[in-house]
């Protein structure tokens, strides 16, 4: 056996550990913890759109905590600036010889895991302080820059109700999100279960399954996976089936969609499918782990048009038709 494939199960025997100790703390929502452990080998980012009360926080802390990785939670308000994001200088006097310098103090975005909760309630102008983190992984400050630590990994959170006061992201900071991932309500069962552990004394106990150096050595195993050139090509052909200017696609995407998805949403489909392929144990992903990941690829790139809306048309069921 070579080293990759010993790699590749003992990857996906860590992640059958994760899911153990997160489901200590959270009840359900397999979907959304396939999905955020998808995004996270990948070396991508989340967004997650839920309602408030849906375990988004619990579920983000308990998967730092699994994975021994420093968390922090920036709650986005109005008056937020992008220096309580990125972290700003400060002026400090020498006692002995009192000469003062300026000394960079490191804001909240200088961790592992960053929850951005409700990233659309700040204007722009902070919004925008999480795009270089996001992209390069470091920060700018006063003509310096400062590389964060790997792995690192953005989760932000949009509440889908009220949108009185907020700041919708710009398209461009939208495709830096690798997944767009909708939450839903748990089922009755479920919701039995999480009202009775929550209001009773149990505290779980949740153990450190992978260590950051670990997270990086399969990040990098993800990237190595061989695909196909099949595979390739159908998750090119699928974007660009979303692009209404293109005169071969159906009169469908031509009704419906304003704007199709770019190539970045090539790369991370296959991405997608090499870091799901991983984490189940096998060797290279299939056309199938494609369809699998483009619903959350993909919702986020597309901008569906007035016909769209005016028919109760959402992106998923223009993704569902384009994959029919």
């Amino acid at each position: 056996m070579s080293t990759d494939q010993e790699k590749i199960r003992e990857l996906s025997s860590a992640i059958r550990d994760i899911k153990s100790e997160l489901s200590k703390a959270i009840v359900g929502q397999t979907n959304i913890i396939d999905q955020l452990l998808i995004a996270l080998f990948a070396g991508g980012h989340c967004l997650l759109i839920g309602v408030p009360g849906l375990a988004k926080t619990l579920l983000i802390r308990t998967l730092a905590k699994s994975l021994d990785l420093k968390f922090n939670r920036i709650q986005f308000t109005p008056d937020l600036m992008p220096g309580d994001i990125s972290g700003t200088e400060v002026i400090e006097e020498n006692i002995s010889t009192g000469k003062k310098v300026f000394r960079f103090i490191p804001g909240p975005v200088f961790a592992n895991i960053i929850l951005a909760d409700e990233i659309n309630r700040t204007p722009p102008k902070t919004q925008s302080a999480l795009l270089q983190a996001m992209e390069e992984h470091e920060v700018t400050a006063a003509g310096n820059t400062y590389k964060l630590e790997e792995p690192f990994f953005v989760l932000a959170t949009q509440n889908p109700i009220e949108q009185e006061g907020t700041y919708p992201l710009p398209e461009a900071q939208l495709d830096r999100f690798m997944f767009n991932i909708w939450l839903d309500y748990p089922s009755a069962a479920e919701e039995v279960t999480i009202v009775k552990s929550t209001t009773a004394h149990y505290v779980p106990d949740i153990k450190s399954v992978l260590s950051f150096e670990k997270i990086i050595e399969f990040q990098n195993l993800v990237r190595q996976i061989p695909v196909a050139d099949n595979v390739i090509e159908y998750a090119v052909n699928l974007v660009r089936a979303t692009r209404p200017n293109d005169d071969n696609n159906s009169d469908y995407v031509k009704k419906y969609i304003s704007y199709g998805a770019g190539p970045r949403a090539s790369q991370y489909l296959i991405l997608g499918a090499k870091s799901k392929a991983a984490i189940e144990g096998r060797f290279s992903p299939s056309i199938d782990d494609i369809k699998d990941v483009a619903i959350p690829v993909l919702r986020h790139r597309i901008v569906a048009n007035f016909n769209a809306e005016a028919e109760n048309i959402t992106t998923a069921d223009i993704i569902k038709k384009i994959l029919m």
